[in-house]
């Protein structure tokens, strides 16, 4: 396929990318505010969730070092299966964030001095980050998918460390304030 084609085909990827990468923490945000107890119904707080999205988080990670180990290999269809097990991870990791925090009150970090100042750095830079990441994810996503393999490899560089780094994050930042959780 040439170039001009493929650019073609991403092309009509990218309206949907830009709407998806404004939509998704556009809804997170909205929905986070939203407190379902405080809106009068009666639900049940998912405070079970923390450690399983946490755990999700890692899991990603997990995946993505084994994605880049496997196409560094050659290894394309697995690279391929464990791409979209990773996004599919990130979905799960948002929906059960967002739910967790539609049912429960935030918790506050109870740490003094230097670690609090490491927690907010971390999770400042993690939140900021994971909406960064989404366009990243999208754009090299439907390059890989248009098989503009040369481009995917070029976004793919950055958005392998950017990705790696929200997910490892996500759980730091979950060890770190676990200790305060009311349970």
């Amino acid at each position: 396929m040439g170039d001009a084609i493929k650019n073609k085909e991403e092309n009509k990827y990218n309206k949907l990318i830009v709407v998806l990468s404004v939509v998704i923490p556009l809804a997170v945000a909205a929905l986070f505010g939203v407190n379902l107890k405080k809106l009068g119904f009666d639900v049940e707080p998912l405070s079970f969730l923390p450690p399983i999205y946490a755990t999700v988080n890692g899991l990603t990670a997990i995946v993505l070092v084994a994605a880049v180990m496997a196409i560094k290999n050659g290894k394309q269809k697995l690279h391929e299966n464990l791409m979209k097990f990773a996004i599919s991870l990130s979905v799960a990791f948002l929906v059960m964030y967002v739910a967790y925090h539609m049912t429960s009150d935030s918790t506050e970090f109870g740490g003094e001095g230097t670690i609090k100042y490491i927690y907010y750095f971390i999770l400042i830079t993690h939140i900021i980050l994971s909406v960064v990441i989404i366009p990243f994810v999208l754009i090299t996503y439907v390059r890989a998918i248009t098989k503009s393999f040369e481009r995917h490899k070029k976004i793919a560089r950055i958005t392998y460390p950017l990705w790696l780094y929200v997910a490892v994050t996500g759980v730091v930042v979950y060890l770190m304030i676990s200790p305060y959780y009311v349970h």
